[in-house]
C-alpha cells in the first residue's frame, strides 16, 4: 500500500489554494491519505465544511485524529461526526484495517520525553494532566490490540519521541507530546508511526524499539525540496 500522510493544514481556502494542485495529485500517488490532527484553525464547525468541501474532491480514502487546535471551540465531537458522515475514519482510540494494514490512532497529548516525563505528583492539577497523558497513551493500547493485522502505522497528533521535536525551543518539549506513546508502539510493533504539531520540528527518528517515525507536519514538509504538502509511504 502507498500511504500518503500530512498534518497541521489549519485548513483556510486560502492556505489551501497554494497546495491544491498537489492535493489533486495524491489520488495517483496514493492508495490512502492520513491526516494527522490539526485539521482546522480554530475548530469551528465551518472551517470543518470547508476543509471536507476541499478534500473530498480528492477522492482517496482518508484516516485521521484531531488535533489541539480541533479542540479549541468544544465542537470536536461535532468535527468528527462531520468527518465521518463524509467517510473519513477517524481515529479516537480505535483502530481500522484496510488492504491487509492496520491503523491505529488517538490525539496524544503532552507531558514529555525520557528522563522529563511528567509524573503524577504534588498538585491535582498536575495529577490530572498527567492522567489524562495516561489515558491517551491507554487508547492507543487498546486501539493497537484492535488489530489483527501483521503491519500496523500508528497515527497521532503529538509525538510519541523527542527526535521529530528538535527544532522547537527545547523549553516547549514537553508541550509537544509524550514518550508514552512510544512505549506502546514499541510494544506493539508497529512498522511506523506519523504525527505532528511540532511544525519546525525535525522530519524523521525511532523509538527506542527502532520504529521509524514522522514528523509530517506541513509547514515542515514544504520545507523539503521539492516542496511537497504530504509524505508519501510504501508500507
Amino acid at each position: 500500500m502507498r500511504i500518503a500522510a500530512l498534518a497541521d493544514l489549519h485548513f483556510s481556502p486560502q492556505s489551501y489554494d497554494r497546495i491544491r494542485d498537489s492535493m489533486n495529485r495524491v489520488r495517483d500517488e496514493a492508495d490512502l491519505l492520513i491526516l494527522a490532527g490539526d485539521l482546522t484553525n480554530l475548530g469551528k464547525p465551518e472551517e470543518m465544511e470547508s476543509m471536507l468541501a476541499s478534500l473530498m474532491r480528492v477522492r482517496i480514502p482518508i484516516v485521521a485524529v484531531l488535533g489541539n487546535h480541533d479542540f479549541e471551540s468544544g465542537k470536536q465531537a461535532e468535527l468528527a461526526k462531520m468527518m465521518t458522515d463524509q467517510g473519513v475514519k477517524v481515529l479516537d482510540g480505535s483502530g481500522y484495517e484496510r488492504d491487509g494494514v492496520g491503523f491505529a490512532g488517538t490525539k496524544g497529548f503532552i507531558g514529555g520525553f525520557g528522563r522529563g516525563v511528567l509524573t503524577a505528583f504534588g498538585e491535582p492539577e498536575v495529577k490530572a494532566l498527567v492522567q489524562t497523558a495516561i489515558d491517551e497513551t491507554l487508547k492507543l493500547e487498546r486501539a493497537l490490540s484492535m488489530l489483527r493485522t501483521e503491519k500496523r502505522v500508528v497515527v497521532t497528533h503529538y509525538s510519541p519521541i523527542a527526535e521529530t521535536v528538535k527544532g522547537e525551543p527545547e523549553q516547549i518539549y514537553p508541550y509537544l507530546g509524550s514518550g508514552r506513546l512510544s512505549e506502546v508502539i514499541d510494544r506493539h510493533q508497529a512498522i511506523l508511526a506519523v504525527h505532528g504539531h511540532a511544525h519546525h520540528g525535525s522530519l524523521e527518528g525511532k523509538t527506542t524499539g527502532g520504529v521509524p517515525v514522522y514528523n509530517v507536519a506541513i509547514h515542515l514538509l514544504m520545507t523539503r525540496t521539492p516542496p511537497l504538502p504530504y509524505r508519501l509511504f510504501d508500507v
